[in-house]
């Protein structure tokens, strides 16, 4: 049974940090890209963040107004994947989830649950 379980997110105010964690299981954790994505209230689902294992060792991708702030890492150890969200402003406020993309089969997609991330004074 797959699973992605979402964990990390609460209130933080403006200037703070947070780290996201996801834990998966029931699949094969280095075949797959993992992501991190965030869906605020009123707006479509948006892209943070990738990373894949190349034969050059890990590949990553950041949505560029995010670049500097966020940082993504993955434990294929732990089958986990990270967000390290430093300088967070109001506007990051959302659900952010997890997804899992294989890297030879496009079809093969999974996504968490969903972790919420407040971010207020």
């Amino acid at each position: 049974q797959v699973q992605l379980v979402e964990s990390g997110g609460g209130l933080v105010q403006p200037g703070g940090s947070l780290r996201l964690s996801c834990a998966a299981s029931g699949f094969t954790f280095s075949s797959y890209a993992m992501s991190w994505y965030r869906q605020a209230p009123g707006k479509e689902r948006e892209l943070v963040a990738a990373i894949t294992i190349t034969s050059f060792g890990a590949s990553t991708t950041y949505a560029d107004s995010l670049k500097g702030r966020f940082t993504i890492s993955r434990d294929n150890a732990k089958n986990t994947v990270y967000l390290q969200m430093n300088s967070l402003r109001p506007e990051d406020t959302a659900v952010y989830y997890c997804n899992a993309a294989h890297v030879m089969i496009p079809a093969r997609v999974y996504w968490g649950q969903g972790t919420q991330v407040t971010v207020s004074s």
